[in-house]
């Protein structure tokens, strides 16, 4: 089956040899996004509701770039760097998906960079 590369319009550049989505049979696949601008400069420093803020708009503007919404997303794969903020990154996640939430999973794991303390993956189903 043929797959899709989504790399939406001012995403930052990658770190590794990966793509912001693929898209697949109406299953799309989202990277790790991580608190990074177009350039590829942390955002909200020391800050995880700003951090979660970015990596959820980062992974919004994935699921659109292929054509879907935030309601689309079935699935989060949610890494923390220190599970003491996992009150702080809900408060905003809920801000995000605030009825019917996907599935999800949260773990505490050492990102790629100490300065990055939120990481979120998605599966999205945005239709065939």
């Amino acid at each position: 089956m043929p797959k899709t590369i989504i790399n939406p319009p001012g995403s930052p550049p990658p770190l590794a040899p990966y793509s912001p989505g693929t898209m697949a049979d109406g299953v799309l696949y989202v990277s790790g996004m991580l608190a990074m601008d177009k350039e590829g400069k942390l955002v909200g420093p020391g800050d995880v509701r700003a951090q979660t803020r970015s990596v959820l708009d980062a992974v919004k503007s994935v699921v659109e770039a292929a054509g879907g919404k935030l309601t689309d997303i079935t699935f989060n794969s949610i890494f923390l760097k220190d599970l003491a903020d996992y009150a702080a990154m809900n408060e905003v996640y809920r801000e995000y998906f605030p009825t019917q939430p996907p599935a999800r999973y949260c773990i505490r794991a050492d990102l790629v960079r100490p300065e990055f303390l939120v990481e979120v993956s998605s599966i999205a189903h945005v239709g065939r």
